[in-house]
C-alpha cells in the first residue's frame, strides 16, 4: 500500500462537496474539565458527517467508464450517504447494502440522494459480504468505508483543517474509531505535520476491534459488536487502517453506553446540536482522558463530532443514561420498612438530593423493596448516599452500573398485590424542583399507607406521581378533606382499567 500519504491529503479532492467545518470552542465543557476543549463539527456537513469526504475523493478519481457502469458500497448509513451524495454529483448510479438494523433516518437520507438501498442482514459485515457478491456478480466497483488509500486521504483533510485553524499547541487529538480510516487519516497527517500531537482513538466497550488489534499486535475479530454506536459498529479494522494506526496513533480508550449518552448532552449543552452515539465518542473519551490530567495545567484538547444521523426515539434512551455516564444519578435498591411514613423518612434521609425515580409496589407485609433514583453530583457522593442510607438502618444495593435494572427492572418494578385492601389509585402534579417529593410525601403524613408509588424526573416543570394509597372505609372521608387540601393537581385512576388489568 502507497505511504505518500502526506500528498495524497494535500491533493485530496473533497471540497466540491465537502464544508471546511468550523472548530469550536466549547465553553461548558472547557470549564468543567478545566482543559480548552474544541469541537471539530463534522455534524454539519451536507449530510451530517465526514463520510463524505473520502467517498467522494475516492469516487471523483474513477475512471468515467467505472462510474457509468455505477458502484456499490456497504454501510450503516453515514458511509452510505457518502457514496449515494458523490454518485449524485458525479452522475453515477448507486447501489448501498445496509444492515437491517440500520437508523431509519439514514435509510431515508441514502433513498433522497437518489440511491438503491438493500437491506441485509442484522450487522455490517453481513451487509458488506453481500454487497462483494453483488459486485463480484455484476462486475461493478465496490467503494469500500475506511480500508482505502483514497479513503483515508479524504478523511485526512479534517487534520489539516484543524492544524490550519488552530494557532495554539494542541495536547491532543481524539477521534472515533469504527473501520479506521477516520482516525487513520487524521493520524497520519498529523504525526506528518505536527509530530508532538497525541492522536487517541475512542471506541465503545462493545465494538473495541482496533483496541484489542492493537493489544494483540494482530486484527482481531469480534464475534458480536454492540449497535447503539452504529456507526463504529465493526467487527474486524482494516488491514491498512491497522497498519497506519499502529504506525502513528497514540492510543485507543473504551467508553460505555452511559458515558457516550452523557457526551451526547455534554455536546447540547455546548452547541444546542445532537450527535449520533459515534458522533459523541470523541468527547466521551477526552472526558475519560482529562481525568488523568487533574491538577496539570491546561491543554487543549480537540474531539470530532463525526455524525448527528440520530433517530429522534432514541432520545429517550439517551436522556435516561446521560446523568448516569456523567455519574449524576444513583441507582439504588433499597429495603424499607412496609409502614405509613417510610417513604417519608428515606426521603429524610436523602436529605436536600432530588430524587430522581421511585419504583414501589405493596408485596410484604413488613418490608418493601424500592426502587430509587436520585441525584448526585460525582461518583464519591453516591459513595457517600450508600454509607448515610446504611447508617440509617436501610440496606442498599448499588445498580448504577446494573445493566439488567436499568433497561428492564426500572420499568417492572410492581404487579399484582392482592393483600393490598382498600386501594384508592391516584395521579398527581407538582411543581418540579428539589425537595417538591418529600413536601408531597409530608402532607400525606401517617395517616395511610401507600402500597404503590411510582415517580420519574422527566426534566419538566411538573413532577408526576402515581400513588395508590389504602383507605379505609372509615377514613373515606378525612382522605377527602386531604386531596381539598393537599394545594396540587390530581386526578382519580381508581377506575382505570389498566390499573385493573394489571396492578390489582
Amino acid at each position: 500500500m502507497p505511504d505518500n500519504y502526506l500528498q495524497r491529503i494535500l491533493t485530496a479532492r473533497v471540497y466540491d462537496v465537502a464544508w471546511d467545518t468550523p472548530l469550536d470552542y466549547a465553553e461548558n465543557l472547557s470549564r468543567r474539565l478545566k482543559h480548552s476543549v474544541w469541537l471539530k463539527r463534522e455534524d454539519e456537513q451536507p449530510i451530517f458527517s465526514f463520510k463524505l469526504r473520502g467517498a467522494y475523493n475516492k469516487m471523483s478519481r474513477l475512471p468515467r467508464s467505472v462510474l457509468a457502469k455505477g458502484v456499490v458500497a456497504a454501510s450503516a448509513g453515514n458511509h452510505a450517504q457518502g457514496v449515494a451524495l458523490a454518485g449524485q454529483r458525479l452522475g453515477c448510479p448507486v447501489t448501498i447494502f445496509m444492515p437491517r438494523t440500520s437508523p431509519e433516518i439514514k435509510i431515508e437520507s441514502v433513498q433522497a440522494l437518489n440511491a438503491r438501498v438493500k437491506l441485509v442482514g442484522d450487522s455490517y459485515a453481513e451487509a458488506g459480504a453481500r454487497a462483494a457478491q453483488y459486485c463480484a456478480r455484476y462486475k461493478i466497483k465496490q467503494i469500500l468505508p475506511y480500508d482505502d488509500p483514497d479513503i483515508i486521504a479524504g478523511n485526512g483533510t479534517i487534520a489539516q483543517e484543524i492544524l490550519q485553524e488552530h494557532s495554539g499547541d494542541i495536547d491532543a487529538i481524539f477521534v472515533p474509531v469504527g473501520g479506521g480510516g477516520l482516525i487513520a487519516g487524521i493520524a497520519t497527517y498529523t504525526k506528518l505535520v505536527a509530530k508532538k500531537v497525541k492522536v487517541i482513538g475512542v471506541e465503545p466497550y462493545d465494538a473495541d476491534a482496533m483496541y484489542r488489534s492493537l493489544q494483540a499486535g494482530r486484527r482481531i475479530k469480534l464475534k458480536e459488536v454492540g449497535i447503539f454506536a452504529d456507526g463504529v459498529a465493526v467487527k474486524q479494522v482494516g488491514v491498512e487502517t491497522f497498519r497506519l494506526t499502529r504506525k502513528y496513533v497514540d492510543s485507543v480508550i473504551r467508553v460505555s453506553t452511559d458515558q457516550i449518552c452523557a457526551a451526547i448532552k455534554d455536546v447540547f449543552e455546548d452547541t444546542r446540536s445532537i450527535v449520533e452515539p459515534s458522533g459523541a465518542l470523541a468527547v466521551a473519551g477526552m472526558k475519560l482522558y482529562s481525568e488523568g490530567l487533574k491538577g496539570r495545567r491546561a491543554r487543549d484538547l480537540v474531539a470530532i463530532l463525526s455524525g448527528a444521523n440520530m433517530n429522534f426515539d432514541r432520545l429517550r434512551h439517551v436522556s435516561e443514561r446521560a446523568e448516569i455516564g456523567e455519574r449524576r444519578e444513583a441507582i439504588l435498591g433499597v429495603t424499607i420498612p412496609e409502614r405509613p411514613g417510610s417513604f417519608r423518612a428515606f426521603c429524610s434521609t436523602v436529605g436536600q438530593r432530588n430524587i430522581t425515580e421511585f419504583n414501589y409496589r405493596y408485596a410484604d407485609s413488613n418490608i418493601a423493596h424500592v426502587y430509587a433514583g436520585v441525584q448526585v453530583s460525582s461518583a464519591r457522593e453516591i459513595e457517600s448516599l450508600i454509607t448515610d442510607l446504611k447508617d440509617a438502618g436501610y440496606p442498599v444495593i448499588d445498580l448504577t452500573d446494573n445493566e439488567m435494572a436499568k433497561v428492564h427492572v426500572r420499568h417492572m418494578v410492581g404487579g399484582r398485590a392482592p393483600n393490598a385492601m382498600h386501594e384508592h389509585v391516584y395521579r398527581f402534579e407538582f411543581p418540579e424542583r428539589p425537595g417538591a417529593l418529600l413536601e408531597f410525601l409530608q402532607k400525606m403524613g401517617q395517616s395511610w399507607n401507600i402500597s404503590m408509588f411510582h415517580y420519574r424526573n422527566h426534566g419538566t416543570d411538573f413532577g408526576r406521581v402515581l400513588c395508590a394509597v389504602q383507605v379505609p372505609p372509615e377514613d373515606t372521608d378525612r382522605f377527602g378533606e386531604f386531596l381539598k387540601n393537599v394545594g396540587l393537581v390530581y386526578c382519580d385512576e381508581s377506575n382505570n382499567p389498566a390499573y385493573k388489568m394489571f396492578l390489582t
